[in-house]
């Protein structure tokens, strides 16, 4: 690829904007991810090349494509009050015997 320079002040140059170094890059087209894919077969028995049919099918049939799903939030059990209250009760019952002199 050839750049052709034109001087716009003395000492001051730009390059001359033509068709073929329109794009910022060397690569020829900007990257698009293409909806064809090799022909997979969803659970329904049919072989599908398009992206978008193929996950239109697996939503309609419940299934959940692999990193797509959106898990529940876990909730941990020590978060529930009644585990930190109970869990709190049978610490102290353990310091007071060991107080005591009840070791085992």
């Amino acid at each position: 690829m050839t750049v052709k320079l034109i001087e716009v002040e003395p000492g001051k140059y730009r390059v001359k904007r033509t068709p073929q170094n329109f794009a910022r890059s060397e690569l020829p087209l900007p990257y698009v991810i293409s909806d064809i894919m090799p022909a997979t077969e969803q659970v329904d028995g049919k072989f599908y090349t398009s992206k978008r049919a193929f996950r239109a099918v697996g939503r309609s049939l419940g299934l959940t494509e692999v990193g797509n799903e959106k898990f529940k939030p876990k909730t941990r059990s020590t978060d529930d009050p009644q585990t930190k209250k109970k869990r709190a009760e049978v610490i102290g019952k353990a310091i007071a015997e060991f107080k005591a002199g009840c070791k085992v």
